[in-house]
């Protein structure tokens, strides 16, 4: 998600806080059938390249700089010190099975800048997944990276997982005259799930205590029975800017309702994800319904909501990869904002609505819904971290470009040494077509279907299922390939999986292309043709628009299409 799409979206009226894009859903080990910890995250901008990055694990001379450029607008910020050695990384998951996520929810607009700050969230990310091993190491290298170097960004909520835990952490800069951030991380309990989508959810956490810690302490973050760590001036630095009352008690303070409080915006374009989520899996959500459509955000005497989504919610069942998949698809179906049911869809029920996303009509303005699949996805994925594994075989990124909804995830081994040519930086740009790049075969696919969404959609919907099936079986036994490599050769091993991953992603790319060569074809000009076989020429069917469709046409024009007898 970048800065430069910030202009895109859009300010509801009575809020002051821009609505941005992305989403993350976190899974405990106790939340997936094979005990894997799970993340999920989209990349959502319309000017971001879906791009699979990769950094290969190095050592440094002594002295070495790296440069630091902005994620999101490549803008040169400056350099920091390199350490002697960094992992390998494949997109946001590395050789360690470390995974972190993001997403933005901007915050106070007077903490948005901090001059000479070098340190960017995205930066923050793959620097730290380049120099962490695990969940705990990453928050410190994270939040020691800020203090020493400044926070370049807005509010973020970061997903971080390794085998065997999951933390979110928020974090929000402190504004032009102070360098570094304040912020605060909590371990998701086991057989709980969390999630967040560009609105700060941490409200209250315990202080300091048995499982909590300040900053003052945080080597102590790798004795697990900590669960909770946070900035020490978290809360003074609240009350030194006039965010929190000098008088309030410590214990009472919220990260979220302090730094980035909820609003009508906050709920309906990003809460509404998080619930469509926790919804699929706790039928106890429907209480929250009306808070996430922002239509009834109570507060008290301190502006603080008090009918807030739980932080992490426990899930009525376990879920498998395929399933995680399916709930970055979603389009609130099934409720009373399906975006396939409104007019708005059009008659081919496409869920999806251009930007900007609200319009007025009659001097009041209106919205159109933010829902979790959308567009505007540069890349996304589902990161697995398998503790029963050795890490060169236990971390997978499934990885998938453009809408989660018509992608097809593949499987990438994190300890692979190469990615596929098909998704590697520099095949393509945002403003460069190539059709050997995975981002714009996906795109062709994708906004065919956008034209006609319930005919074509479900052609894709069923070859999507049939690969992501068949590529899971495929890691079932790449796994025990490579396990019993593995035992007599390390590195055999790891060119194993780099071979099976970069010809898995480069075989669903060329068969994605020929997909869209029977696709186009078969749906061109606004008719459905079907091969008959032996025959010159196909079947060609019509189907009739929707009564309600048509009774619009004929409300708006009269009598104008009239047919005379």
């Amino acid at each position: 998600m970048t800065k430069l799409s910030f202009l895109i979206f859009f300010i509801f009226i009575g809020s002051a806080s821009q609505v941005w894009a992305c989403t993350n859903f976190l899974f405990t080990k106790s939340t997936t059938k094979d005990g894997s910890t799970a993340i999920t995250y989209s990349a959502d901008s319309h000017v971001l390249y879906g791009e699979l990055y990769h950094w290969p694990a190095t050592d440094w001379p002594e002295g070495s700089l790296v440069d630091i450029y902005e994620w999101d607008t490549g803008k040169y910020l400056g350099k920091i010190p390199q350490v002697r050695h960094t992992y390998n990384v494949v997109g946001n998951m590395n050789e360690h099975q470390l995974a972190i996520g993001e997403t933005t929810y901007g915050g106070r607009h007077e903490l948005s800048s901090q001059q000479g700050a070098i340190i960017d969230y995205g930066s923050l990310i793959y620097l730290t997944l380049q120099r962490a091993k695990n969940a705990r190491e990453a928050i410190l290298v994270m939040t020691d990276l800020v203090e020493e170097y400044g926070y370049a960004s807005e509010g973020e909520s970061f997903s971080i997982s390794d085998p065997n835990e999951v933390w979110i952490m928020e974090m929000i800069g402190k504004g032009e005259g102070e360098k570094g951030a304040v912020w605060v991380a909590r371990m998701v309990p086991d057989g709980y799930i969390c999630a967040h989508a560009n609105q700060a959810r941490i409200t209250t956490f315990p202080l300091e205590g048995r499982t909590s810690i300040s900053s003052e302490k945080i080597k102590d973050i790798f004795n697990k029975e900590i669960t909770t760590v946070y900035a020490k001036d978290v809360i003074s630095f609240a009350k030194q800017k006039g965010f929190y009352p000098q008088t309030a008690k410590n214990t009472d303070f919220s990260f979220s309702d302090t730094y980035a409080p909820v609003d009508f915006s906050g709920a309906r374009a990003c809460e509404i994800r998080v619930w469509a989520f926790f919804n699929e899996l706790n039928p106890d959500m429907a209480q929250y319904w009306e808070y996430a459509k922002g239509t009834n955000i109570q507060k008290d005497e301190k502006g603080y909501a008090l009918n807030r989504m739980p932080l992490w919610i426990k899930p009525n069942r376990k879920v498998d990869v395929l399933e995680i998949m399916d709930f970055m698809r979603n389009h609130l179906e099934g409720t009373e904002l399906d975006m396939r049911k409104d007019p708005g869809a059009g008659p081919y029920e496409c869920p999806y609505r251009w930007r900007p996303m609200n319009y007025k009509v009659d001097s009041v303005t209106y919205v159109n819904e933010r829902a979790t699949a959308t567009q505007q996805t540069g890349f996304t994925f589902v990161s697995q971290s398998r503790s029963w594994l050795p890490d060169e075989v236990g971390g997978i990124l499934w990885f998938g470009v453009d809408d989660a909804a018509s992608t097809v995830y593949f499987p990438m081994y994190t300890a692979a040494t190469q990615v596929p040519y098909a998704y590697a930086v520099g095949n393509g740009s945002m403003m460069e077509f190539t059709n050997k790049a995975a981002f714009w075969v996906f795109n062709q696919v994708t906004n065919l279907a956008y034209t006609r969404y319930n005919v074509i959609h479900p052609d894709i919907r069923a070859k999507q299922k049939a690969l992501e099936t068949q590529y899971k079986a495929y890691v079932q036994m790449t796994d025990a390939a490579a396990m019993s490599i593995i035992a007599q050769d390390q590195k055999l091993a790891v060119a194993y999986l780099t071979d099976f991953s970069c010809n898995t992603g480069n075989q669903l790319v060329a068969t994605w292309r020929d997909f869209y060569a029977y696709l186009f074809p078969r749906y061109m000009d606004g008719n459905i043709k079907t091969a008959l076989p032996g025959q010159k020429n196909p079947k060609v069917e019509n189907p009739p628009l929707p009564d309600w469709y048509l009774r619009t046409i004929i409300n708006h024009m009269g009598d104008k299409q009239k047919v005379v007898k």
